[in-house]
């Protein structure tokens, strides 16, 4: 079995881990093979569009209700006996349409003070029908603008007061303590501190209000505050490129600690479902070995041992972090024990072909917790410029393919037959494990050198003894043979025996003088002439 064959399901061209629209940013499965950056530019369009449509929907459904209270207006007179009826079934089919265009814009219903307000305004609408295509058109303006461009300053302010309280009890120490960190950091930005901190404030209050949302929705609101805040520290602040990464990675912690048991894993979603399919898929594969993979690891040597663990380690902590930055810091020190580890086995530093099947190898052999969980959330709401450049993003794409791979794996990758795969799978059986060696694990070169002659002559003097087993029994067999052909001669000879009969009278040979009774002429003389 050849190197290149082994590596043959495994390999990943580096080019395929880029953004597929060339931007030279790292992409991803979850945004359809797009960068970050791409994948917002590409949503926004299709979003744009969809808002259009609706938008023109609206007023196309608007008109059609004032065209319909206009005529019922210019009938009323002539229809006084049946007014109530017609008015009564006038205001269901108008409140039906209104219902109507509301679920076109909301996924669920809102809650709070907007929510109060909707229904009210719906209630108006059907009792006064004094609704008109610029009220439409502001409450879709209010579905489709971010919660904190809408309010006002004073009112989030009142509703993070009201809010307080819950917030406090239900904080956790973790929770305190990141806040703590988050102002102390925001005082070295004196007046753009505050800024900051007034902006986040009013992002957790506006997220508070959205937690009925669909989580791709939240997300959407999560990297346009991130794409935001980063602007204004930019252009207003003059903050440098290396202070603004830090503040970033602090507001990110500050936001996301926070927000983190709304948005990991929501029911919404079928994120613990796929964690429990990948969970099932890694423990089937629990067969597989280092060497099916071409995994580049000596595990006998001790350091690479320890690395092997330290990186498992890592990966199964990740699901222990609140922070997407966090959980990536995992996967980056998992990676780098992965590339020691090779560096240590082969005397080398190791390559991106090595560095791939050594992470499928350490996932399966982890089989990290809420894997798929875990890579949502950082998909959703971590920092995108950590994910479409730097050793965060190039490590965090592998992971996604390792997974990708193992959801994936077949016969062919592992380069085994079918049947082969099939029977390991359904548990049937499992690849003969190789024998473990003679010596100590402490043992010297000369030692371990010395059981192997020791091994080669054991083989050695089996094969001898083998042979001398097959070269006795085949002079057996021939001593059988002759014998046999021997008794099988004799039985035919005393079944059928030979008689040799003598001739009754003796022949005369043809120069013979006695010409007795024989008419032939006599023989030749030599003659000698004279010349």
């Amino acid at each position: 079995m050849s190197l290149k064959s082994e590596r043959r399901g495994i390999h990943v061209d580096q080019s395929e881990l880029l953004c597929k629209k060339g931007c030279g940013y790292y992409g991803n499965s979850a945004w359809q093979g797009f960068c970050s950056k791409c994948w917002r530019e590409e949503y926004q369009k299709a979003r744009q569009r969809q808002i259009q449509e609706d938008w023109e929907l609206a007023e196309r459904l608007q008109r059609e209700e004032e065209e319909a209270f206009a005529s019922s207006q210019s009938s009323q007179g002539a229809q006084s006996l049946t007014f109530s009826k017609f008015e009564g079934k006038k205001t269901n089919e108008k409140s039906r349409k209104v219902t109507t265009v509301k679920k076109f814009f909301s996924a669920s219903s809102r809650g709070g003070p907007k929510k109060v307000a909707q229904e009210k305004t719906l209630k108006q609408g059907q009792l006064g029908r004094e609704r008109n295509t610029d009220n439409l058109l502001r409450d879709l303006k209010e579905i489709f603008a971010p919660a904190w461009e809408l309010a006002s300053p004073s009112e989030e302010i009142q509703e993070a007061k009201a809010a307080s309280p819950s917030i406090n009890r239900q904080a956790s120490l973790e929770t305190d303590r990141v806040s703590k960190e988050f102002i102390e950091f925001l005082k070295t930005f004196h007046k753009t501190g505050q800024e900051i901190y007034k902006q986040t404030k009013m992002f957790l209050e506006a997220m508070h209000q959205k937690r009925e949302f669909s989580i791709e929705e939240q997300s959407e609101c999560t990297q346009d505050f991130y794409q935001h805040v980063a602007e204004r520290l930019q252009t207003r602040g003059k903050v440098p490129p290396e202070k603004m990464e830090k503040a970033m990675d602090q507001i990110e912690k500050y936001i996301m600690t926070r927000l983190y048991k709304h948005v990991f894993c929501p029911e919404t979603t079928d994120d613990e479902k796929k964690d429990l399919a990948v969970q099932k898929r890694i423990r089937a594969l629990h067969w597989v070995t280092p060497q099916m993979l071409c995994v580049p690891v000596n595990e006998e040597i001790p350091e690479v041992s320890d690395m092997v663990v330290k990186a498992i380690t890592d990966i199964i902590e990740m699901d222990s972090k609140r922070v997407p930055r966090d959980k990536l810091a995992c996967i980056t020190k998992c990676s780098k024990h992965i590339f020691n580890a090779i560096k240590i086995t082969k005397n080398e530093p190791a390559s991106a072909d090595d560095f791939l099947p050594t992470l499928i190898y350490i996932v399966l052999k982890g089989n990290p917790p809420r894997l798929q969980s875990n890579i949502q959330y950082i998909t959703r709401f971590c920092n995108p410029s950590r994910l479409m450049t730097g050793e965060d993003g190039y490590y965090f794409t592998n992971l996604c393919c390792a997974v990708a791979f193992i959801e994936k794996l077949d016969a062919q990758s592992l380069n085994l037959s079918q049947e082969d795969f099939d029977r390991y799978m359904s548990g049937q059986s499992s690849p003969k494990k190789p024998e473990s060696e003679p010596w100590a694990p402490d043992a010297c070169l000369g030692v371990q050198q010395m059981y192997k002659n020791l091994d080669l002559l054991s083989q050695l003097n089996e094969r001898q003894e083998r042979l001398m087993s097959q070269a006795k029994k085949l002079e057996k067999d021939l001593i059988d043979w002759t014998d046999g052909i021997a008794k099988e001669v004799q039985d035919i000879v005393e079944k059928y025996p030979l008689e040799i009969k003598p001739p009754s009278q003796p022949l005369a040979a043809i120069d013979s003088e006695n010409v007795e009774n024989d008419k032939l002429p006599p023989p030749l003389q030599p003659q000698v002439y004279a010349g």
